[in-house]
C-alpha cells in the first residue's frame, strides 16, 4: 500500500478541478502531506469509477464452450479489464433465469461462489448483483438464504417472458436460438415459457413477500426496464428503490417523483441513444432524471460517457464524473468512496490530460493498473 503526495496534477474535487495536491496514507485520503511526492503534471486525477451494473465479464467467464476450465482465472482477467478502464468498484450483474445456459441457476451458483471466494484477494472491489427473473416462483423460499450464502447485497428484478405472444398463442421471437443456448428443444423451451406464464396471477403477491424478506436484510433492490408509471409505482410500494434502465420518460419521471434512483447505461450515452430504441440516457440526464451511469455491457463506456458529457458542455466535469463515481456509490450505499476527500478511500483513476486515456488506477492506495510513462514517476 502506497503513502504518497500527488502534486502537479489537476485533481477533481466537488467544486471542480484544482491543483492543491492530494495525499493518501494506509489506503485513505488525508488532509496533510505524508512525505514522498509524485509529480503528476500533465495528468488528471479523478475519483475511481464505481460500476453499479456490468455484465461485460461474461466474455471472460463463459467464452467458447469448454474454453474456461477455471472460473477463478476468468475473474482475474475480468479485474484486469476493469482496472484498465478506471473502475475501482465493480458490480458483476449475473442472471438467475428460466432462460438457462449462462443465465441459469447452475452457472450463477458457480459465478457467485467463485466471486465470494476470489474477490477478497483482488485489488479491485468486486461485488455481485443478482438479476432475478420474477416468474421463478419455485426459487422464492430459498432466495433470501442464498443471497446471504453468496454474500450478495443487491438484487434487480427482471421479466423477460414474451407475455403478449404467449397469451395470443404466437411463437416467441428467437425461440430456436434461445432454446439451443439453454440446451433444450424448442418444444420444451416453449412449454416452459407457457408454464411460467400460467403463474401471472400469483407473481405480484409472491413479490410482495420476497421484497419484504430482502428489505429486512437491508439488501438494495432494483427493477429493470420499467416502461410505465404504474409499474414503477408497484415496485416502489415494495421498497424497490432503484430503477435500472427505464425504457420510457414516463417511467423515469415516475421514479424520480417517487424518490427513487434512476440508473442508465453508459453505452446509451456513447451511442447517442438506446440500441433498443428506448428513451435516451442523454435526454434523461438533461432533464435531471438520471442519478448514475453503469457500464452495462461495455466497461470502457463508463469513462467515455462521463467525458463526452463534459466535453460537449452538457455538464461540468464534476457533474459528469459524479454519474460514474459518487452517484453509483450512493446506489450501493457506499459512503466511503465516490469523491476525493479526506477520510474517503484512496480510490482514483489517473488520466493523461491530452488523450484522456487511463494511465493508472489505484484502489485504497494500491495500484490495480498502470501503463506507460507514468510508471517511472511513481517509481521515482
Amino acid at each position: 500500500m502506497l503513502n504518497l503526495d500527488l502534486t502537479g496534477a489537476e485533481i477533481l474535487g466537488r467544486a471542480g478541478l484544482h491543483r492543491d495536491g492530494l495525499s493518501f496514507a494506509d489506503g485513505v485520503i488525508v488532509d496533510a502531506p505524508v512525505g514522498r511526492a509524485v509529480d503528476l503534471s500533465g495528468y488528471l486525477v479523478l475519483p475511481g469509477i464505481v460500476d453499479v451494473h456490468g455484465d461485460g465479464f461474461e466474455r471472460h467467464l463463459a467464452p467458447r464452450r469448454g474454453a474456461m476450465k477455471d472460473m477463478a482465472e476468468g475473474l482475474i482477467a475480468v479485474e484486469a479489464e476493469l482496472a484498465a478502464n478506471g473502475i475501482t468498484t465493480a458490480t458483476l450483474a449475473q442472471f438467475i433465469s428460466w432462460e438457462g445456459g449462462v443465465r441459469g441457476l447452475e452457472f450463477a451458483e458457480e459465478v457467485f461462489s467463485h466471486l465470494r471466494d476470489v474477490a477478497p484477494k483482488m485489488v479491485t472491489d468486486l461485488r455481485g448483483q443478482l438479476r432475478f427473473e420474477t416468474y421463478q416462483l419455485e426459487l422464492y423460499d430459498e432466495l433470501p438464504a442464498k443471497m446471504d450464502e453468496w454474500g450478495l447485497r443487491y438484487i434487480v428484478f427482471n421479466d423477460h417472458l414474451p407475455h403478449d405472444r404467449l397469451k395470443e398463442g404466437r411463437q416467441p421471437r428467437r425461440l430456436v436460438s434461445q432454446a439451443l443456448k439453454a440446451r433444450r428443444s424448442p418444444e420444451n423451451h416453449l412449454a416452459l415459457m407457457q408454464s411460467l406464464e400460467s403463474y401471472a396471477d400469483e407473481v405480484p403477491s409472491a413479490l410482495d413477500w420476497l421484497c419484504g424478506q430482502l428489505g429486512q436484510r437491508g439488501i438494495a433492490m432494483g427493477s429493470h426496464d420499467d416502461a410505465t408509471a404504474p409499474q414503477r409505482a408497484a415496485w416502489a410500494k415494495r421498497g424497490v428503490n432503484v430503477a435500472e434502465f427505464p425504457e420510457t420518460l414516463e417511467a423515469a419521471e415516475a421514479a424520480k417523483e417517487g424518490g427513487g434512483i434512476v440508473v442508465m447505461g453508459s453505452p446509451n450515452v456513447v451511442r447517442g441513444g438506446s440500441h433498443n430504441l428506448n428513451v435516451s440516457a442523454v435526454d434523461l440526464i438533461a432533464m435531471g432524471y438520471c442519478d448514475a451511469l453503469a457500464s452495462d455491457y461495455h466497461y470502457p463506456s463508463a469513462r467515455r460517457a462521463a467525458l463526452m458529457l463534459w466535453q460537449n458542455g452538457m455538464l461540468d466535469l464534476a457533474g459528469a464524473w459524479s454519474l460514474v463515481s459518487a452517484g453509483p456509490a450512493a446506489v450501493l450505499g457506499l459512503s466511503d468512496r465516490g469523491t476525493l476527500e479526506a477520510g474517503k478511500r484512496a480510490d482514483m483513476v489517473v488520466l493523461d490530460r491530452d488523450s484522456l486515456r487511463v494511465a493508472a488506477t489505484l484502489v485504497q492506495g494500491r495500484v490495480s493498473y498502470m501503463s506507460g510513462d507514468i510508471a517511472a514517476r511513481f517509481m521515482g
